[in-house]
């Protein structure tokens, strides 16, 4: 009898609550978005309708009305929000295309890109993450229009993210389609997972960056700093 309740004793009393502590320490992040290879097999109509259905079930469950004329179609909304706006950077097909131009003006300076304004969602509790970017690089002969760095930003963000991925992919994926390491990503962002539960902390922002080549040298690095912080 004694063996059985030191084992009891011994056993958590929730054992999810550990893996919930370290996904509020950003303790299981990789730097690839999680996927399982069969993630596109699916109609995207069939995805929007399992998921309303399942949806559904978890506002009875909450104990909502659904016959109230106000919700009775949230479950669908809230489907095709997930499928087809918040996490469609989850499918490859909405990957921006980006076309590289001749830096023709001979341009060698830093090209900053900042206060480029995104939404993401916390793949720990699936609440809104929100801030800017912001990028800068060095032309190797090429250069990129201006709106596909924006589209890059977005596509990074609109999945399931921890920030400090969320920067390195972008940063990642510069480096590769302007053919540099010249490369820098700043991100400032509000989590509401901090904000609008668990600690309740309103005021608290988080920070993450990413330098390569040129801005590895540091009065390079603080001129870029010195840009994004000037109004």
């Amino acid at each position: 009898m004694k063996q059985k309740e030191t084992l009891l004793n011994s056993l958590p009393e929730d054992p999810m609550a550990e893996l919930e502590d370290l996904g509020d320490d950003h303790g299981l992040a990789s730097l690839e978005t999680p996927m399982r290879e069969d993630a596109f097999v699916m109609e995207e109509e069939l995805k929007v309708e399992l998921i309303a259905k399942h949806f559904k079930e978890i506002m009875h469950i909450l104990g909502l009305d659904l016959s109230d004329d106000s919700l009775k179609g949230t479950p669908r909304r809230v489907a095709k929000m997930y499928v087809q706006e918040v996490f469609s950077g989850l499918n490859p097909a909405n990957k921006p295309v980006a076309r590289l131009f001749e830096n023709k003006y001979k341009y060698d300076q830093m090209l900053v890109e900042k206060d480029i304004t995104f939404y993401s969602y916390c793949e720990h509790h699936f609440v809104p993450i929100y801030g800017k970017a912001h990028v800068a690089y060095f032309s190797s002969g090429k250069v990129i229009g201006l709106s596909k760095i924006n589209r890059i930003v977005q596509y990074y963000a609109k999945r399931p993210q921890v920030q400090e991925r969320l920067t390195v992919q972008i940063a990642n994926e510069l480096k590769k389609i302007l053919q540099t390491e010249d490369v820098a990503v700043v991100m400032d962002a509000t989590h509401l997972c901090v904000s609008s539960r668990g600690v309740g902390d309103t005021n608290s922002k988080t920070g993450t960056a990413s330098f390569s080549g040129k801005f590895n040298d540091e009065n390079i690095r603080k001129e870029f700093l010195n840009y994004i912080n000037s109004k």
